[in-house]
């Protein structure tokens, strides 16, 4: 039955993930069993596909907007219960630079992965990424710039948390268009990501 829902937000089909979250919840399923074995399962696959050129931006935003259709039924079937999270991620577009569409797709996929993201905005200075950090006890920080002009700034923040005392306890992940796993290591980063799925992978395999 969880099967079926999984395919059904596979299938980027809001109608079908509510069906089938229904009749599994009708069924006694365990409302955290859906959400991991059903609709995360199932966003898996469409992350994964996404990351082998299988599937476009617009499916994932499908297949995410069918998983959110699910969850509103799920919520109020968990009763306070707190759906576990692997820990918070601030994410922000560095200083001087506005672009977000790649750092929204970003969030996303952290959130789905099991992740709290703090969405600090665009044009988000060393500090604020700095008093972000240590306000949410973030174990991740994720960075985006789309400007040659403004991949810099992700140093000056690395080198801003690490005069705060906060670089030890965050992984730092960066992406955008002109940056590179070669800028990562001159910078000082953790990690870079070409595209949202492959962020939220590597951001699980930095925090494990």
């Amino acid at each position: 039955m969880l099967n079926e829902v999984a395919s059904a937000v596979q299938a980027c089909d809001e109608e079908r993930v509510k069906g089938a979250v229904e009749r599994a919840l009708q069924a006694n399923a365990e409302p955290l069993e859906v959400i991991d074995n059903g609709l995360i399962a199932g966003m898996n696959v469409v992350g994964k596909k996404f990351r082998e050129g299988d599937v476009f931006v617009p499916e994932v935003l499908m297949a995410a907007e069918a998983m959110r259709a699910g969850m509103e039924i799920i919520k109020p079937k968990l009763m306070g219960k707190e759906i576990p999270t692997i820990g918070t991620a601030i994410v922000g577009t560095v200083e001087g630079d506005l672009h977000d569409i790649g750092k929204n797709l970003v969030i996303m996929m952290l959130e789905i992965g099991g992740f709290k993201v703090v969405d600090l905005g665009i044009d988000i200075t060393p500090d604020q990424f700095v008093n972000a950090a240590k306000e949410n006890n973030a174990i991740l920080v994720g960075m985006s710039a789309l400007l040659t002009t403004t991949m810099m700034k992700m140093k000056d923040t690395i080198d801003a948390l690490e005069e705060a005392g906060v670089r030890k306890g965050v992984k730092v992940i960066i992406g955008g268009a002109p940056v590179s796993q070669d800028f990562a290591d001159d910078i000082g980063a953790d990690g870079y990501a070409p595209d949202a799925a492959t962020a939220a992978e590597l951001a699980k395999n930095l925090v494990a």
